[in-house]
């Protein structure tokens, strides 16, 4: 029962969510501070776009890529530089490397964040930009709504006070928090190998602290989930931008126990199938360039959930490496969301573009490897 079912509980937490929990709470720490003033200056520095695209974009997580979507709406950034942080962009299916192999992942993240950088410079050579046509000033009409006036868009602040309630304001939050700061100092030399689980075991009487913390973090983790409906806090936008730090460390765990869950459906699922029918992931057609195809068109599907099992797949040994590139590089995380709500016509071409990169990468390591 232990490795069948509470191991892989218990790596869910300890291997991705209470990184992502980390991560989460320091992007919105520097939104709740600075708000756009970190980014306000590419708008003065509009041939960096791509770059600092690319940059936001391959970092950990969904986050970095999320805050240039409102800035594109507003014609502060081009449309190339969405599109360098969503090619770059592995979301939060890069937790998952990083805790399998940190070394692979660095490796995996260059690549990435070269390839969005080239596709994003492409795109604003050629001048694409489906949102230039509407992106004009516009007047509110007598009586609207405060809101609809030059931005031509949705009153956001009403919006942020409707939505902010997808934000789960329960004491599991709490309890949550609780869990990651140690489960924290537990993780990081257990999962980098710095020490030895049997060591920590001995050393708390007996009991596994890696396992406890783990399988406590996962079922904690199920709650919020459970209680914010399944939704991720960041499809709205919105709830991103928290107004106070309580708000934002209860935005950070629900977003961080969204993706502990699915990481935990998918390590389980992967750790029960293995069990008990002996597949291990070789006998999946989805090699050659036909894998390479079908990894670029999972890509297409928004959020992140489908590609963390998928990414999944690829640590537990039933993906060759290209197919896993041609994913990482379609894929555009929770980003695609925001954006898909703000400039659906641009999000529609966002995530056809990034899919032929994708399918070219991919097929080029099919070549070289």
């Amino acid at each position: 029962m232990t490795e069948l079912v509470f191991r892989p509980l218990a790596d869910a937490f300890m291997q991705v969510g209470v990184y992502v929990a980390v991560m989460v709470a320091l992007f919105g720490a520097l939104r709740w501070r600075y708000g756009d003033r970190i980014t306000d200056g590419l708008s003065r520095r509009r041939r960096l776009g791509p770059l600092v695209g690319a940059l936001l974009g391959v970092s950990p997580g969904c986050g970095g890529a999320i805050v240039l979507m409102p800035l594109y709406a507003r014609g502060k950034v081009s449309f190339g530089t969405v599109i360098a942080a969503l090619a770059a962009t592995m979301g939060d299916s890069s937790w998952v490397v990083l805790a399998w192999n940190p070394a692979f992942a660095l490796k995996l993240h260059a690549l990435l964040f070269a390839v969005g950088l080239v596709t994003g410079y492409v795109v604003d050579a050629l001048g694409i930009d489906p949102a230039r046509a509407v992106r004009r000033p516009k007047l509110a009409p007598a009586g609207a709504p405060a809101g609809l006036a030059a931005a031509g868009g949705p009153d956001l602040t009403a919006s942020r006070r409707l939505l902010g309630g997808l934000v789960p304001q329960v004491p599991a939050s709490t309890a949550f928090w609780g869990l990651t700061t140690p489960a924290f100092a537990v993780s990081v030399p257990v999962v980098f190998q710095l020490v030895d689980p049997a060591v920590l075991t001995r050393a708390f009487g007996g009991v596994d602290p890696y396992l406890a913390l783990g399988v406590l973090g996962t079922l904690t983790a199920m709650l919020i989930f459970a209680a914010g409906k399944g939704r991720l806090a960041d499809d709205t936008l919105e709830t991103a931008h928290a107004r106070t730090i309580g708000a934002t460390l209860r935005h950070s765990a629900h977003e961080a126990s969204f993706v502990t869950v699915w990481v935990a459906v998918a390590y389980l699922g992967w750790q029960v199938l293995t069990t008990t029918t002996g597949f291990d992931g070789s006998q999946l057609a989805l090699t050659g360039i036909i894998g390479v195809l079908v990894g670029a068109g999972i890509g297409l599907i928004p959020g992140c959930a489908v590609q963390i099992v998928f990414t999944g797949l690829y640590v537990s040994g039933g993906l060759p490496l290209p197919t896993l590139v041609a994913n990482a590089v379609s894929q555009d995380g929770d980003a695609l969301i925001p954006l898909a709500a703000l400039r659906r016509q641009s999000a529609a071409l966002a995530t056809v573009i990034t899919t032929i990169p994708a399918a070219a990468v991919g097929a080029a390591l099919l070549v070289l490897l």
